[in-house]
């Protein structure tokens, strides 16, 4: 797994998932990526669309919430930049809304906006 940081700051560090090879498959996954960016001091992280297993957006699977839970416990933010569109899931989109308005977890397909986001 490659992590390269985007944005560092005096107050923050802003990681990203750079590993086109990486997949998360399991809630386990996301706790090597938490030990990398607990070594290196860093509470938040972009990972993009392609290293989240397609399970993950099935919402009957659990796989979604399980992860995003860990993000939650250990106060991790995530930005997840990636095309949603594409998915036809009503309450997959309306898990997408949801999770934009808390301040742990943005879905964007902007990975500007996601360090904008991330940065605050």
């Amino acid at each position: 797994m490659q992590i390269n940081y985007l944005h560092p700051t005096p107050q923050i560090s802003i990681a990203e998932l750079a590993d086109e090879f990486f997949l998360v498959t399991r809630p386990q996954d996301v706790l090597d990526i938490f030990g990398d960016l607990m070594s290196r001091d860093c509470e938040r992280i972009i990972i993009h669309e392609r290293n989240l297993h397609a399970d993950f957006f099935d919402l009957k699977t659990r796989l979604a919430g399980e992860i995003l839970q860990k993000f939650s416990n250990y106060r991790v933010k995530l930005a997840i930049v990636g095309d949603f569109t594409k998915y036809q899931s009503q309450s997959l989109q309306d898990f997408i809304f949801e999770s934009n308005k808390s301040n742990y977890v943005l879905f964007t397909d902007n990975i500007d906006l996601a360090i904008q986001k991330l940065g605050k």
